[in-house]
């Protein structure tokens, strides 16, 4: 995805349940890095659900991330009910 770094908008990332598992109630959170580890514990945001896709509001006026230029991993975590305690990387930002 490419967005500019004067734009404030929300970056969607569409999530596919199993099924028979609702996830709109599950905590969601994204993270947006620079580097190429893990997120750290203050990089996580916590994000929404919006007709089936994690959404966060990104961006200069009042975003929960506000960018620089560059290229940067994308990074969700869902707590569905029971065990487990999923965290992917479901692609790139590059901010111009």
């Amino acid at each position: 995805m490419l967005i500019p770094a004067s734009s404030t908008e929300y970056l969607h990332i569409p999530v596919t349940a199993p099924a028979g598992v609702d996830l709109t109630g599950a905590p969601v959170r994204i993270a947006v890095v620079a580097h190429a580890d893990n997120p750290s514990v203050e990089e996580w945001k916590t994000a929404e659900w919006v007709d089936g896709e994690a959404r966060i509001l990104i961006g200069p006026d009042g975003g929960a991330i506000e960018l620089d230029t560059g290229n940067y991993r994308v990074w969700i975590a869902v707590d569905p009910p029971g065990a487990e305690n999923i965290t992917r990387q479901p692609g790139v930002l590059r901010i111009i």
